[in-house]
């Protein structure tokens, strides 16, 4: 069982930067691949980023080039770094843990979300 607090949203104005951190219980965090999701209201789940064990990352179209992931295996942590935020980007975010070792299909464990509001 893997247990995922995320934090650090919060409101913010547009262009401005935030960080994320989803920090995991247990020992063995390294073993997971990691995603970030969103959800804004009246939209469904969306994917926004993931690395895997070996550190390879994948982002969505609208984030790539302003949010990167980056994961510290030693603090059990995975982070989602935001630069230049939008009001599209208003969103709860959650952070998952997958098992897969290559093809990520499916997250087993999922977090309570932090909320980010941007606004102009």
């Amino acid at each position: 069982q893997v247990q995922l607090v995320e934090s650090g949203g919060g409101l913010v104005q547009a262009g401005v930067s935030l960080r994320l951190s989803c920090e995991a219980s247990g020992r063995t965090f390294v073993r997971y691949a990691m995603g970030w999701f969103r959800q804004a209201p009246g939209k469904e789940r969306e994917f926004v980023a993931s690395i895997r064990t070996g550190g390879s990352t994948d982002y969505a179209d609208s984030v790539k080039g302003r949010f990167t992931i980056s994961r510290d295996n030693a603090k059990n942590t995975v982070y989602l770094q935001m630069n230049s935020l939008k009001p599209d980007d208003t969103a709860v975010y959650y952070c998952a843990a997958s098992r897969a070792v290559g093809l990520i299909t499916a997250y087993d464990y999922w977090g309570q979300g932090t909320q980010v509001t941007v606004f102009t």
